[in-house]
């Protein structure tokens, strides 16, 4: 019997993917929930992340098939960048309301502001003072910003997804996922772009030859890399600004994205009042995302994990601690294989053993394929087209990497034979639809 009388059975600080996938089923069991949102309900992905990048993909995607099918069919394409814009508006403005209208139908109250813990079942919300048997953080990401002279005139993320007018001139600092599809999308729409590594790798997680025909590609249209540099000062000037560098390059510019990488939201929440501990990686959690304190729990991008921060192991574990706070399972969290992608042109997309285990580890066995071998690959006339698919001893495939403008599909077509480790046998019960990416793939194990 419950000795004290919170005023909700569970607790989010935050409305993201990490809160709300998970808080609607939760709630339509009768458990009373309660959102804290400081910003636009639905986080990071729906408003400044996912859906609004791969809408203003879509014409970059558009443009290289018309360019590759020359002579199939006329004329270029030209993207419009106020019309891409604006049709990323039509897309997602309206996402936030429509998340908010389904935590409305299962009663979950949102309390709009910014949550603070006072202690373990306590958070203030300015005035207004809410308590809850549990309390889940999951407050994300935010972009990193640099520490050096003029940073205030660099830009992040969310300021690029709402440029009503692209430079002509564009800088990106950074070489992963933000600073690679970014600059794919600018340079395709006319932006004369550079892109400023501190390193000699981009995308330092995905399998290097591959990230090197992207940067190649991109070289040959226009792109210009700067690698092993470091941007020490931004200067504003009569034209724009001056970005300068460690090795005494000065690069004029219109418009600075400073994409060098993204950082829990850890700060201002209270968690040194109620002794949550955490690392500038994000929150510690136990294997059932408890945190320090044993009935504050945490989900999403801002937990410190080896698990992808990416929206779908957000909704896994969203998912998990629902079923948790209905009293349906226990167990530890079970993390399945989670895939990524980036949104280059083409994409590279992985999932399971990564190549470079694999070399190091002699239990595996690494096969090769240059999938424009496949005539299916030739009806968009593609021009990228390599996989690695991983082994173990028993020839279970166990891990995947490609390079296609079907590479996100193709890892998707991949992934249940990697999570349930299907045999030859299972496999061979499988008949696809003809003809497909998913028929095309799976003829390859």
């Amino acid at each position: 019997m419950r000795m004290v009388q919170y005023d909700y059975d569970v607790l989010y600080i935050g409305s993201g993917h990490g809160t709300f996938d998970g808080a609607i089923p939760l709630a339509a069991k009768g458990v009373r929930v309660g959102i804290i949102e400081a910003d636009l309900i639905g986080g990071t992905c729906p408003n400044r992340g996912c859906n609004a990048k791969i809408t203003l993909d879509a014409p970059v995607v558009l443009s290289r098939t018309v360019t590759d099918m020359q002579g199939i069919v006329d004329g270029q394409v030209t993207i419009n960048w106020p019309g891409n814009m604006a049709h990323k508006h039509e897309v997602i403005d309206d996402l936030p309301d429509m998340i908010g209208g389904l935590l409305d139908s299962v009663h979950i109250d949102v309390i709009h502001g910014r949550g603070r813990l006072t202690d373990a079942h306590t958070v203030t919300i300015g005035e207004t003072v809410k308590t809850a048997e549990n309390i889940v953080i999951a407050t994300g990401l935010r972009p990193h910003r640099l520490d050096i002279p003029g940073s205030d005139l660099a830009h992040d993320s969310s300021d690029f997804m709402n440029l009503t007018e692209l430079p002509q001139r564009l800088t990106i600092i950074g070489a992963g996922y933000i600073a690679m599809e970014f600059a794919t999308i600018a340079n395709a729409a006319g932006a004369d772009v550079t892109l400023i590594m501190r390193g000699d790798r981009a995308l330092r997680h995905y399998y290097q030859p591959y990230v090197e025909q992207i940067l190649t590609d991109l070289t040959e249209r226009g792109v210009k890399f700067l690698r092993n540099t470091q941007v020490t000062a931004i200067e504003a000037i009569d034209q724009g600004v001056t970005v300068t560098t460690d090795n005494g390059t000065s690069i004029a510019s219109d418009w600075v994205l400073d994409a060098t990488g993204r950082i829990p939201n850890v700060e201002d929440l209270g968690l040194e009042k109620v002794g949550v501990a955490y690392t500038q990686h994000g929150i510690s959690v136990n294997d059932q995302l408890q945190t320090s304190v044993p009935n504050i729990y945490a989900s999403g991008d801002v937990i410190d994990k080896v698990q992808p921060k990416l929206t779908p192991t957000a909704v896994f574990e969203s998912m998990y601690l629902s079923h948790k706070f209905a009293g349906e399972s226990d167990a530890a969290i079970d993390y399945p294989a989670i895939p990524s992608v980036v949104f280059t042109s083409p994409r590279i997309a992985k999932v399971g053993i990564s190549v470079t285990h694999a070399k190091e580890n002699d239990t595996y066995t690494i096969e090769s394929h240059n999938v424009l071998d496949d005539w299916y690959r030739h009806v968009n006339k593609e021009r990228f087209g390599e996989n690695q698919l991983i082994f173990d001893a028993e020839h279970h495939l166990v891990g995947a990497t490609e390079i296609s403008d079907q590479a996100a599909d193709v890892i998707n077509t991949l992934l249940p034979a990697i999570e349930f480790k299907f045999t030859a046998e299972q496999l061979g019960r499988l008949v696809p639809l003809f003809p497909s990416i998913g028929y095309s793939t799976l003829g390859e194990l």
